[in-house]
């Protein structure tokens, strides 16, 4: 029963500030070992696959129909795998493998624990504007991002594996699904996000500094892309299941 929980036993809406993607190209022989055996990486040029860490300030985040005032804000940073599965019906769907999950309030930290697979830990994320830049920091975490959004004409990371903006919005995230998966009894959960109007615009990395992907031999990923979106609605529908052949 307790572990029924973590399958994401119902629906839960929340209102993004704003949402952040950077995201990393790796060979992917490179992050094919971080995959459960039911996943496969989403490639580029059948050469390329890609990590993305992303920074969401939620807002009044609750299960799906419950008023906004029990919702609660939390700023949520994540790692993950851009993938492709197949389901028991043959379909190919697009999503995104979450390797660990970190927040700024450890209630968002114990909820995600019960009723999610997604290995949160809580850390001391702070956000700070100063005109047009954005930073983020964690001493705990030694995370540190830099950002300017004021300029439109945004190049492309030069170590950027894509050609143009058109090519690298494909791996801008968030996909359409997100995975989980139970090695012992084979058992694959699917969560389907929910969103309209969602069209992230270009943003300028100053620098940054992310200690996670040093700690696990990732520090060699190439910026490909950056990405944000303000001012959204989203919401996750109930986790199904199903075991994988």
């Amino acid at each position: 029963m307790l572990a029924q929980l973590k399958d994401h036993p119902f629906s839960v809406e929340a209102y993004f500030d704003y949402s952040i993607v950077l995201t990393f190209a790796y060979p992917k022989e490179q992050l094919a070992h971080l995959l459960p055996e039911c996943l496969e990486l989403e490639t580029y040029q059948d050469k390329w696959a890609f990590l993305a860490v992303a920074i969401v300030q939620t807002k009044g985040l609750r299960p799906k129909g419950f008023p906004s005032f029990l919702g609660n804000d939390f700023l949520l940073t994540g790692y993950r795998l851009f993938v492709k599965y197949t389901d028991i019906r043959g379909k190919r769907l697009r999503g995104l493998y979450i390797l660990k999950s970190e927040t700024d309030k450890k209630l968002m930290e114990t909820l995600g624990s019960i009723f999610t697979r997604y290995k949160y830990s809580t850390t001391d994320i702070v956000q700070q504007y100063s005109g047009s830049e954005l930073l983020f920091n964690s001493d705990r975490s030694g995370f540190n991002i830099q950002l300017n959004r004021k300029n439109n004409d945004i190049n492309l990371p030069v170590s950027s594996p894509f050609a143009d903006w058109k090519e690298a919005r494909r791996f801008a995230g968030p996909l359409p699904f997100t995975f989980s998966y139970n090695a012992k009894s084979k058992m694959v959960l699917i969560v389907e996000g929910v969103r309209e109007n969602w069209m992230p615009q270009p943003i300028q990395v100053i620098s940054y500094s992310i200690p996670y992907l040093s700690i696990n031999g990732l520090d060699s990923g190439a910026l490909a892309n950056a990405f944000i979106i303000d001012n959204i609605q989203y919401s996750w529908k109930k986790g199904r299941t199903e075991i994988w052949r």
